[in-house]
């Protein structure tokens, strides 16, 4: 067989010599790389388009800004007047906090169970002081008034439903009964403290109210309160004599 002839390409020295070093649409810049390597090393930084485009004098004129101007203005004015109302009112009104007090408490039974709960049985005269000359209350049906021994509730009854004029003072009379397990701990610590004549007792008060200004009734509040009493005895069926006092009082919306 004949030997094949090898082909091979012919270059062109000259048109190498004379092609361009950088791509067709890029330019070189000082130090050597041109400028499609330098897009490439350098991404595009991302412009920071605004939400609302100033108007000519380059202040915000879109209505957003508007509105929320408006809003807080409208806030602040509703403010202004809310606090001087409350001013007029507590300056036409001067309203001052009922005041009460313990004047007797009475014992009509303290004993054992069979399983071995103790019973109570107290009766509270309770006086109400309305010092103010041109508001009501009206205490609503819900009151409590509950007596304490340390942490343990001996008692609970109910506050009437009544209405009390301006400086008006009220004599309530509430009757508490209550049962109580462990009764027997309870009974021999309540027996070690009468031997020293000084019993402590918490009187409590929860009772709902709604205020009424001149002819307006309110909305319900409920005024909170506690008396630290000191007695000296929890004889059954005598009247018990109140060494000491304190009272305290609270409203709560």
């Amino acid at each position: 067989m004949a030997d094949q002839q090898k082909i091979h390409p012919v270059v062109d020295v000259e048109a190498l010599s004379t092609a361009p070093l950088v791509p067709q649409g890029s330019a070189m810049s000082e130090k050597g790389t041109t400028s499609t390597q330098q897009q490439q090393q350098h991404p595009l930084q991302q412009r920071a388009i605004p939400l609302y485009p100033p108007n000519k004098d380059g202040y915000c004129s879109c209505s957003f800004c508007k509105c929320i101007c408006w809003t807080i203005s409208v806030l602040v004015l509703l403010l202004i007047i809310i606090a001087v109302v409350v001013g007029i009112v507590y300056l036409v009104f001067q309203p001052k906090l009922p005041k009460y007090s313990v004047e007797s408490l009475r014992i009509s039974d303290l004993r054992l169970n069979f399983d071995l709960s103790l019973y109570t049985k107290f009766d509270v005269k309770v006086t109400a002081n309305n010092p103010n000359k041109k508001i009501g209350i009206y205490y609503e049906k819900g009151g409590r008034l509950s007596v304490w021994y340390t942490k343990t509730k001996l008692c609970q009854g109910s506050l009437p439903k009544f209405y009390q004029g301006h400086q008006n003072i009220t004599k309530l009379d509430v009757a508490l009964t209550g049962q109580t397990q462990y009764g027997n701990t309870l009974m021999n610590a309540l027996q070690e403290q009468q031997q020293t004549g000084q019993i402590p007792l918490d009187l409590k008060v929860d009772a709902p109210v709604a205020i009424k200004l001149g002819k307006l009734k309110l909305m319900k509040v409920r005024i909170f309160g506690e008396c630290l009493l000191v007695v000296d005895s929890l004889t059954t069926n005598n009247v018990i004599s109140i060494k000491a006092s304190n009272c305290r009082f609270k409203l709560k919306l």
